[in-house]
């Protein structure tokens, strides 16, 4: 009991501190919470990250609350989705308060402006760094298809413009159709 406590209390200061210290969205929380996790805690694989943010990606709402749903269930259940859900609402809903009251003298300030500008230049890197996180870890599982998908995945969305939405649906399909293919397979043996 005295252990759950203590995962509990520090999946919820953890999420906070990453959710007060992250510009520029869900993507760039993700690498935060992969090195937190996965890399510094050692409380879910790589793998298995891979899979929450995929999960996190594909549901409604912002991926930060999102993912902190998915890694909090799977650390303490229903309580810990509550938990870590908390630490990750808690500073944006202050922040944006707090800048709410002053937005009106602060939207045209060029230092403002120019300290936001400078922080997408940032942002940009660490969204390119998630992107080469998650697939250098779909290549190293080796498997053809999963590359073919990331790839065709890509491009779909890059060069010929499909929607988001019919290229998260159409992989979930090859996803069930691929594990029920490989569970048949298996039940053949």
């Amino acid at each position: 009991m005295k252990d759950k406590k203590h995962i509990l209390w520090k999946l919820f200061v953890s999420t906070l501190y990453l959710s007060t210290f992250t510009f520029g969205g869900g993507y760039v929380i993700v690498t935060l919470m992969k090195n937190k996790f996965v890399d510094e805690l050692g409380w879910i694989e790589e793998k298995e990250m891979l899979d929450m943010v995929a999960i996190a990606q594909s549901s409604p709402g912002p991926i930060a609350v999102n993912g902190a749903i998915v890694i909090g269930y799977k650390l303490c259940g229903i309580i810990g989705a509550g938990a870590a859900v908390l630490g990750a609402v808690i500073p944006p809903f202050v922040i944006l308060t707090l800048i709410s009251g002053v937005y009106e003298v602060m939207k045209d300030n060029q230092i403002v402006s120019a300290m936001l500008l400078g922080m997408q230049s940032g942002v940009a890197a660490v969204i390119a760094s998630v992107v080469y996180d998650m697939g250098k870890a779909e290549l190293k599982s080796k498997s053809v298809l999963s590359c073919l998908i990331m790839l065709g995945a890509f491009l779909a969305n890059y060069v010929w413009n499909v929607n988001v939405v019919y290229i998260i649906l159409l992989c979930a399909a090859l996803g069930v159709i691929r594990t029920l293919w490989t569970g048949r397979k298996e039940g053949r043996k």
